[in-house]
């Protein structure tokens, strides 16, 4: 394959596997009522020592506030989190877990490393090594963060 069909061929296949991991995802967290977007948001409060300013949360997600409010409205009926007045800003809100996530971010850890494993079967870690660090660079391109 010359270089031109390579790199005409990597944003397709980077965008295709990022689609059919996420539609596997879901479909294995399903059963616990969670959207993408509802079990992402747990994943990234859950990285949050005490709660995160909705605006921050929006921006780490990369959604539009009014789209994270629907999900946090998703997520409060669930008890899964609670929206408390900011310390520093009254207009602000921050958002936390409710102890009744704790289980369910247990089984969502259980249920993508399952997934992961299944997934990355096969592939030695050299060749992730150096996916990873092709990530990076592709990001960093682009004006990602770095991790």
């Amino acid at each position: 394959m010359d270089r031109k069909a390579l790199r005409d061929r990597i944003g397709v296949e980077l965008a295709r596997t990022a689609r059919l991991w996420r539609a596997r995802l879901d479909e294995r967290l399903a059963p616990l009522g969670l959207t993408q977007a509802r079990w992402v948001t747990l994943l990234y409060l859950s990285r949050a020592e005490d709660g995160l300013p909705q605006r921050d949360l929006a921006e780490q997600i990369g959604v539009e506030g009014p789209t994270l409010v629907r999900v946090l409205d998703g997520l409060e009926r669930m008890a899964l989190i609670e929206r408390r007045d900011s310390p520093c800003d009254r207009r602000a809100k921050t958002v936390h877990l409710t102890p009744a996530a704790a289980p369910i971010l247990a089984e969502i850890s259980r249920l993508v490393a399952g997934f992961r494993e299944e997934i990355l079967r096969g592939i030695p870690d050299d060749d992730l090594r150096v996916c990873e660090r092709v990530f990076e660079r592709m990001s960093q391109n682009v004006g990602g963060r770095n991790r």
